[in-house]
C-alpha cells in the first residue's frame, strides 16, 4: 500500500492530518503509512538551516492571510504570490535573488527584476538559451528541431544554475522553464528555489486552468488517449 493523498475524501475536521489526537485516515493515508519518514523530517526541522527556513515560511504562510475576515471558514487572502515571494527573501535576509527564466518570458522576467529591486532586492538574471549552444550537441536530430537546417538554442537550465552558482546568489526564482529544463535547474542549484511561474505554451502559463474545465473543455483529458 502507497500513500495516495490525492484520493482522500474526509473533511479537514477529520482527517488526521488536521487533527492528529481524534482524527482517522483512509488504508492509503500517508500519515499512517510513512511514520518513520515523517519522524525524519520532524528531525530534520532541528537543523539550523531547516529550522530557520521552515520557521520564516510558517509566518509568511500566515501573513498571507488577513485572519480577522473568513468566509466559509477561510480567512481571507491579502499577498499575490510575488508579494509573498519578495516578504519571504526580506524575512530570511536574503539580498541577491537569482532569476532563471525562459525566453518566451523575457519581458515578465524584466518586470519581476524591476519589482523586486524596487523593493530593496539584487537581482541576478538568465535566460535558458544561455551560451548559444545548438540543439545537435545533444543529439537532437535536424527534424526534431522546430526550424530543421537552421542553427536552434538548445535550453541550458544546467548552466542557469551554475551561473548562478559562481554569482553566490541567496535564493533562486524560477520563471516559466519547460518541463524537464525546470527539474535540470532544480537539481543542479545549491542554493534553495522557488517557482513564481510555470510554463504553459496553450493556456497563458495557468496550467490549472485545464483543470478547472476538466468538467467540460479538457474533460477529454480523463480519456487517456
Amino acid at each position: 500500500m502507497e500513500g495516495q493523498c490525492a484520493f482522500c475524501g474526509l473533511s479537514n475536521q477529520v482527517r488526521i492530518c488536521k487533527n492528529p489526537d481524534t482524527g482517522k485516515g483512509p488504508q492509503f493515508c500517508s500519515t499512517l503509512l510513512y511514520p518513520e519518514c515523517i519522524e525524519k523530517a520532524a528531525e530534520e526541522y532541528q537543523s539550523e538551516e531547516m529550522h530557520t527556513f521552515a520557521v520564516n515560511s510558517a509566518k509568511n504562510e500566515r501573513s498571507c492571510y488577513d485572519c480577522s475576515v473568513e468566509t466559509a471558514g477561510l480567512p481571507k487572502p491579502v499577498k499575490c504570490r510575488i508579494e509573498e515571494t519578495i516578504d519571504f527573501c526580506k524575512s530570511m535576509d536574503y539580498k541577491r535573488i537569482g532569476l532563471a527564466f525562459c525566453g518566451a518570458l523575457h519581458r515578465e522576467a524584466a518586470v519581476v527584476a524591476k519589482i523586486f529591486r524596487a523593493h530593496g532586492l539584487e537581482t541576478v538574471s538568465v535566460m535558458c538559451k544561455v551560451g548559444g549552444i545548438d540543439k545537435a550537441a545533444i543529439g537532437i536530430q535536424e527534424e526534431e528541431k522546430l526550424h530543421p537546417g537552421r542553427f536552434e538554442a538548445m535550453c541550458n537550465p544546467i548552466a542557469q544554475a551554475e551561473i548562478l552558482n559562481q554569482a553566490d546568489t541567496d535564493f533562486n526564482v524560477v520563471i516559466g522553464l519547460c518541463v524537464g529544463h525546470d527539474s535540470l535547474f532544480l537539481s543542479h542549484s545549491k542554493k534553495m528555489c522557488t517557482v513564481l511561474a510555470v510554463k504553459d505554451r496553450l493556456l497563458g502559463h495557468n496550467p490549472l486552468a485545464a483543470v478547472y474545465t476538466n468538467h467540460s473543455y479538457y474533460g477529454f483529458l480523463n480519456n487517456g488517449d
